[in-house]
């Protein structure tokens, strides 16, 4: 498969069944049929597109959906498998980690062990693994506020988050990030960000720097690829186009990944932006735009290679639509009553993990107990992490001011050495500053 600007899009998985999120717009997902979905239509050629790519288009796409590939082995065999058996396990450990980790943070949280808003990842698991387990460990990764499961496929350890949500100095950021904010010089995990959009810019000046540094420096192993993901909601924000501009502009070696679950919180994608494919703007930016089903690992992954090669060998960056689904609310806060029961049921129906295991046993990767080994590998990883989080020390006082202040003297510490929020003026508003 191949993505050049104009021509070359990912056949995504087609649906049986429409989902009740839009009346206006009806769940299925090939863009060269005559129906139309939310990231993919039949409009979606362009004019340039002749009629002999379009024949190739479909020839070349070897990017084929789990649930298909399942529903064809009923009646003949398979002979082209799309992973091998230990490529199969590497991605079914790293979805299995993310899912079981959050179900744990979920507990943790209502046990009172986690503070603030804790935003889960269940159900978009294939989008990370399908991403993240193809880069180096050079490669960088922006996040947002959902961020666990990005931090823990780049590679950061279950002690090390689950330590950060505790508030604990054993954290990736030392127990001040907390769960919106992981951190990892070590893994180039450059951040979540609490703020939607606030990736963006950070994502696309990493990777200007691997350019500088590969072309200014005379690098020539920089080969460093850099992947953004963020949600459908930030597509309206300003700092998504400024920042597709620049990196078409200079063709930086990123990857910008929109995890579209459909809800902005408790708005609807298809209430809030003017046109909700979002994958059509790329190529207004000279980029390819490709839509993916993001509910099935083995579709994102072969988009993934294809985006992330791209960029590697220096053609500059790609937007990849994934069409995915949360199967918590928003937030551990949220109750999640905005949603339709018929919608959260349909995609549940397509969990990814689920899927993943299906075509495995079925095309005779593994076998059941395999699975089970690592399931219960994982369980003891997950509670491993919450041990050793729990029993960690809480971060000293005098590092409640460092990566604050340059100079913390005169703002956070008074004249006389001692922490201002400890004067009760101060926090009255009366104290001579």
């Amino acid at each position: 498969m191949s993505l050049t600007t104009s021509t070359k899009f990912a056949q995504p998985l087609p649906l049986n069944t429409t989902s009740s999120r839009s009346k206006e717009h009806k769940l299925l997902f090939d863009p060269f049929r005559t129906n139309s979905f939310l990231g993919s239509t039949h409009k979606l050629r362009f004019n340039s597109l002749s009629k002999s790519n379009q024949t190739n288009l479909h020839r070349r796409s070897a990017i084929v959906a789990v649930s298909d590939v399942v529903k064809e082995k009923k009646s003949k065999p398979s002979t082209n498998l799309l992973i091998t058996k230990e490529e199969g396990l590497e991605l079914y450990e790293d979805m299995v980690l993310g899912r079981a980790f959050e179900d744990m943070c979920a507990q943790m949280y209502y046990r009172g062990k986690m503070f603030g808003f804790v935003h889960l990842y269940n159900g978009q698991e294939a989008v990370s693994t399908g991403f993240i387990k193809l880069l180096k460990q050079e490669d960088s990764v922006a996040s947002t506020y959902r961020d666990h499961v990005h931090s823990l496929s780049k590679g950061v350890s279950a002690r090390a988050v689950m330590s950060e949500l505790f508030g604990k100095a054993t954290g990736c950021c030392r127990g001040q990030g907390g769960s919106m904010h992981m951190f990892s010089k070590e893994h180039n995990v450059l951040g979540g960000f609490a703020f939607i959009g606030e990736g963006i810019p950070v994502a696309t000046g990493a990777a200007f720097s691997s350019k500088y540094r590969r072309e200014v420096l005379k690098e020539a192993d920089c080969d460093h690829v850099t992947v953004a993901f963020f949600g459908d909601g930030t597509c309206n924000n300003g700092q998504f186009f400024e920042c597709l501009n620049m990196a078409a502009l200079w063709k930086l070696p990123i990857v910008f990944v929109v995890e579209n679950n459909l809800w902005a919180i408790g708005m609807s994608h298809v209430r809030a932006t003017s046109d909700p494919e979002i994958w059509k703007k790329g190529p207004a930016f000279g980029m390819p735009g490709v839509h993916v089903d993001g509910m099935d690992v083995l579709k994102v992954r072969e988009v993934a290679k294809e985006a992330i090669g791209r960029a590697r060998r220096g053609e500059g960056p790609t937007l990849v639509e994934c069409e995915t689904y949360r199967f918590r609310g928003h937030s551990l806060a949220d109750p999640d009553e905005l949603r339709d029961p018929a919608e959260k049921a349909h995609y549940a129906a397509r969990d990814p993990i689920t899927a993943l295991k299906r075509y495995m046993i079925d095309n005779n990767l593994v076998t059941e107990q395999e699975l089970k080994t690592i399931e219960k590998k994982i369980d003891e990883v997950v509670e491993d992490a919450v041990e050793f989080a729990d029993e960690s020390p809480h971060p000293p006082r005098s590092q409640l001011l460092e990566n604050v202040f340059a100079d913390p003297k005169g703002f956070g510490i008074g004249p006389d050495g001692r922490y201002r929020c400890e004067d009760p003026k101060f926090t009255q508003g009366t104290a001579h500053v």
